[in-house]
């Protein structure tokens, strides 16, 4: 038997069938080091990039401890953001399909309390969540964490960057002290082996190597003088024509002002950084995610956890500082076999993290001449448009619901219609560009289950 099969671990039967239908035959490195760790129920330390499959070893580890008879908080996940939550908790309602009756509750900010509570009142197995709301719910005494068994901190460093450690330090405090301690993290600096050494008790540190396929990812580094970062980005959109690209600045008033000179240059560019109130960032997400958005410029801390499957460029318009960072930047083009372009900008006073990158990739940079950059011709369109209905899940609807609305009455093909996210008071749909009016007026003609909404189109 191969030592990466999922059959090798001591898992139940039913939790390897499980993932067996789900695709999951082979382990990843992050799975295949941390799992044995996990099972043996010891404290773990684990650093890996997103992306590597961290979000099943954990969730499998909680699983299999669960005992489903119990309906008593056994697991608990925190996350830095309401994004990475809902995928987390997703992604072990998918693994914990085998298993009869486990209650996956999620606990974040920018939704009412009161659901959240009743919820709570019911009875739960699994608590994913962001440390402000936990926090919360502990000093409402909502929540009770007495029963805890699993504790998992995922990516811990960006919760501290978000300036949640006092509150992280409140809800482990809440937690048995007999338990079983997670740390997943993209980056493990001093501060932070420092500030987690007080959660954890022997744990077994691994790391996956970090470094990414040259073959999936193909580099290119430009020099610049500082004059011409904005020009240049612009270029390197105009010349290469990616759908979807992320552009990294080290400070949020460097986004704004990069995000306002696309926009002003006719692309379509959205700015992500902190301090956004939640419906803006899930707008603006969504918008990115299905492809209505060509250029999402942002800061690391607000990029982190981001689930977008498909991203044809990353641009460092600012090198970073860690060249670990530099790698989480650019690791997120070339996913799934699909080949990616990571660009970066460097400028005059960049030598000493140009040198650091360089030294972390055991690789020189390949430069390319920004005077070879040419102009394809005509803007860079985004091929969808988003339309948000003023409807969500506490309307009772769901995607197949949207879904069917278009393409029954109002005539709209299947394949016109792209990502479908509900919220819970708002939810949103993707339509090819060249059909979205003619959709907007059939459904406004029309009913979604049996009822008229308000709509409108965002940011197009």
């Amino acid at each position: 038997m191969n030592k990466t099969d999922f059959s090798s671990l001591p898992l139940s039967p039913a939790l390897v069938d499980n993932l067996a239908s789900l695709g999951y035959s082979r382990m990843t490195p992050i799975q295949a080091q941390s799992l044995p760790v996990i099972l043996n129920r010891q404290d773990l330390i684990a650093q890996a990039k997103t992306g590597s499959g961290k979000t099943a070893a954990f969730g499998l580890g909680l699983l299999d401890k669960i005992n489903p008879r119990w309906f008593a908080v056994q697991a608990l996940v925190l996350c830095p953001t309401r994004e990475l939550a809902d995928q987390v908790a997703k992604e072990i309602r998918r693994l914990a399909r085998c298993i009869d009756n486990i209650k996956v509750v999620t606990l974040c900010g920018g939704t009412p309390m009161g659901p959240q509570i009743g919820s709570l009142e019911h009875g739960a197995h699994v608590v994913v969540g962001t440390p402000g709301r936990l926090h919360d719910h502990l000093s409402r005494n909502t929540l009770d964490l007495s029963t805890v068994e699993t504790l998992v901190l995922d990516e811990a460093d960006r919760m501290v960057d978000m300036g949640f450690y006092e509150e992280i330090v409140g809800i482990v405090a809440a937690c048995p002290r007999k338990r079983q301690t997670l740390l997943f993290s993209a980056t493990y600096p001093d501060n932070i082996r420092k500030q987690s050494a007080r959660f954890l008790k022997n744990p077994v540190e691994v790391k996956v190597e970090s470094l990414h396929d040259a073959g999936h990812i193909e580099q290119h580094f430009y020099k610049i003088q500082p004059e011409r970062r904005v020009a240049t980005v612009a270029a390197l959109l105009d010349h290469f024509r990616p759908v979807s690209t992320i552009a990294f600045c080290n400070t949020k008033q460097q986004v704004r002002e990069l995000a306002n000179e696309l926009q002003q240059q006719g692309f379509s560019a959205l700015a992500l950084y902190g301090e956004l109130e939640q419906r803006e960032r899930d707008e603006i997400l969504v918008q990115f995610a299905n492809r209505s958005c060509s250029v999402l410029v942002a800061t690391d801390v607000a990029a982190r956890g981001l689930d977008i499957s498909t991203l044809e460029a990353v641009i460092n318009v600012d090198l970073s500082h860690d060249p670990e960072i530099h790698i989480h930047r650019i690791g997120r083009t070339g996913r799934g076999g699909e080949k990616g372009l990571a660009l970066s900008l460097v400028g005059p006073n960049d030598s000493k993290r140009l040198a650091l990158i360089e030294d972390y990739q055991q690789a020189k940079p390949n430069w390319a001449d920004p005077a070879e950059l040419t102009s394809s011709g005509g803007p860079l369109v985004p091929p969808m448009v988003t339309l948000c209905i003023a409807a969500g899940r506490k309307d009772k609807v769901r995607p197949g619901d949207i879904l069917g609305a278009l393409t029954g009455e109002a005539g709209i093909a299947g394949q016109q219609v792209g990502k479908i996210s509900v919220f819970e008071f708002a939810s949103y749909v993707a339509l090819d560009r060249h059909i979205a009016q003619q959709a907007f007026s059939r459904l406004a003609e029309g009913r979604i289950k049996g009822r008229s909404f308000k709509m409108r189109f965002v940011g197009a």
